[in-house]
């Protein structure tokens, strides 16, 4: 294509293209964007990741996807969609995670570049991951609403994904929303989106649940809708969940059976999504846990006691009946808007993001907690997702050509600012982090613990939840014995031990490798008297921890946080992890209007949580 016709480019460029391999991981709204300017500019070689099926609230901005795609895979469908642009390209498409152990080092050490358009920390902290190990350059990509990022990660020379903290996600994929949560966030997002399309103002991209006359998943799963007729623009016509729910006089029952079991079941006909998570539990309208219980007793303020199932399945009805008769008594055409502070709404969502966190075996949140968590949602923005694609592969285009020293980190603003700026870069590449625990030269880091409570289970989590690890192994320094193995059976009958009932002490170091992102990091217990969980210090220079009692945890100083180096705390058991969709950058302007270089925090866009539909 373009880098086929004379004078497009000059000839460096051509030849390197011409001889480059490029993986893109993710086929989602940046994904299709990004394969689509690959094979017009003349990539020759491209492989592409993706586990996700295609849904139909997809079909608004990922557009290498259409009616008749509905169900099947992204990549395979994104695949024959670009080689349509153009056929001489040679794509490979892999409906599968990332993740996988089939895609090693090795398979990384393939391509001259990887960009990923991914919607979770897990898979990009992976990717990050990989590319170290690979000395593979990885582009980096996301966007929320109308801001966006680009941003290179190369070994040695820039800092990496986990160079700098991340805030508390407040990002999720719209997929994760409907089908798979793992998260409190993920269910009280759901119930918002599910009043709205009970009593607020409708929006297609919220539809709450894999309605059965559209298939959104793999396989059979309502591929009957694959035979429904569309109408005059091409589009399926379907019964809207508010349209279903006045039919039935917003009778609660039938709302619950068909949101908490019809709808659970429907989605147990995916079999690919349960294949590494556990299943979620349908429920029956007159069996529900906590039935025949007693409310446990709660000295705190009535709103910070969590409800059982049935009292949420209570709630629910009493606040579906109050709710329907407000919107009754309005006019036509009107619908009510969700208020945190409307009782009745406020009561609707919280039974049902608790009902639906019961079903995916997610711990319940009180109505306080749930409040203090509810907020503003932003959508993907179709636009932002071209823009940024376009700006990786002109950064793809700099690292070909060897001009590696110009492919600073780009933003695209919501609006321009006062020198007229839409887009900001860097002024220079951002240096790794020394103290970063996964691409320093020794990754190191400290934790935090009462060695007499902490059990080797408690371990696990920490390496999992702190270091964001997958399958890691320990062994003692010096000693070669091997405390953890993520082989099974091999250390699970020690799971309920303490570490010092299994000979470690303070100041004793572990060897942490991980085989599925081939890293290594050595990890320096140190003895914290009354502390109830764990903490990571990543900076070695910093004193060893006080006692850490209840609210000190939640004020921990910048050196012993977890914060890999810098100053904002890493999640831990107390700290839960939210998987986001597009991690932003806020840019801090001088007063000539560039960005100021200064070591930078990763942090969302706006102070509610976004949901950015994938």
């Amino acid at each position: 294509m373009v880098a086929r016709v004379a004078g497009v480019f000059d000839e460096k460029l051509t030849e390197a293209i011409a001889n480059s391999k490029i993986l893109v991981v993710g086929a989602g709204g940046i994904g299709c964007e990004i394969l689509k300017n690959l094979v017009l500019t003349g990539f020759p070689q491209i492989e592409i990741i993706d586990l996700d099926t295609i849904d139909v609230s997809n079909l608004n901005r990922q557009f290498l996807f259409h009616k008749e795609h509905v169900g099947k895979s992204k990549a395979q469908v994104a695949k024959d969609s670009a080689l349509s642009f153009n056929p001489h390209v040679n794509i490979v498409a892999h409906h599968d995670s990332v993740i996988s152990n089939d895609y090693s080092v090795s398979y990384f050490k393939e391509f001259s570049i990887v960009m990923n358009a991914l919607d979770n920390r897990v898979a990009r902290n992976h990717v990050n991951r990989m590319c170290l190990a690979a000395n593979v350059p990885l582009i980096e990509t996301g966007t929320a609403g109308y801001a966006g990022q680009v941003e290179l990660i190369k070994k040695g020379m820039t800092q990496c994904y986990e160079c700098q903290p991340k805030a508390a996600q407040k990002t999720f994929p719209g997929c994760t929303i409907r089908n798979t949560p793992s998260e409190p966030i993920h269910c009280i997002v759901w119930a918002k989106h599910l009043f709205n399309q009970l009593y607020g103002e409708e929006d297609p991209d919220q539809d709450v649940s894999p309605d059965t006359a559209d298939p959104e998943a793999a396989g059979d799963a309502g591929a009957s809708a694959l035979s429904t007729e569309g109408n005059a623009s091409g589009n399926v016509e379907r019964k809207s969940t508010r349209a279903w729910a006045a039919e039935t006089n917003y009778d609660p029952e039938k709302l619950f059976t068909k949101l908490f079991g019809d709808d659970i079941r429907y989605l147990l006909l995916m079999e690919n999504l349960w294949k590494k998570r556990r299943p979620p539990t349908p429920l029956t309208w007159d069996n529900l846990p906590g039935k025949d219980e007693t409310p446990t007793p709660h000295s705190g303020l009535p709103d910070q006691r969590v409800w059982s199932v049935h009292e949420c399945a209570k709630v629910f009805s009493e606040s579906c009946n109050a709710l329907s008769a407000d919107l009754r008594s309005r006019p036509d055409g009107d619908h009510l808007v969700w208020d945190k502070d409307d009782k009745s709404a406020m009561d609707f969502v919280t039974a049902c993001a608790n009902i639906r966190a019961h079903i995916f075996g997610i711990p319940l949140k009180s109505r306080f907690e749930v409040k203090s968590m509810a907020g503003n949602i932003i959508p993907a923005i179709a636009t932002a997702n071209a823009i940024v694609a376009g700006l990786a592969v002109l950064r793809a285009q700099a690292i070909l050509k060897g001009n590696i020293d110009s492919c600073t980190s780009v933003y695209l603003r919501p609006k321009v600012n006062h020198r007229g700026q839409l887009f900001v870069p860097e002024r220079t590449l951002t240096a790794p982090n020394p103290k970063c625990y996964v691409c320093a030269p020794k990754p190191e880091v400290g934790l935090a613990c009462d060695l007499k409570q902490l059990t080797l289970k408690d371990l696990t989590s920490a390496f999992k939840e702190g270091l964001n690890m997958l399958a890691p192994d320990a062994t003692v320094e010096g000693r070669g014995l091997v405390v953890l193995s993520s082989e099974p059976g091999e250390t699970e009958h020690n799971d309920l031990k303490t570490l010092a009932e299994l000979g470690l002490s303070d100041g004793c170091a572990l060897l942490v490798d991980d085989f599925l992102q081939s890293y290594e990091v050595r990890v320096r217990l140190q003895q914290a008297d009354g502390e109830g969980s764990w903490r990571l210090i990543t900076d070695p220079d910093a004193p060893a921890p006080a006692p850490a009692s209840a609210s000190a945890s939640a004020s921990a100083s910048a050196s012993a946080n977890g914060a890999n180096g810098a100053a904002d705390p890493k999640p831990g058991p107390s700290r839960p992890r939210l998987d986001s969709d597009s991690d932003m950058e806020i840019v801090e302007e001088d007063d000539a209007g560039e960005p100021v270089a200064k070591p930078k925090r990763r942090r969302t866009v706006a102070p509610d949580e976004i949901v950015e539909l994938c």
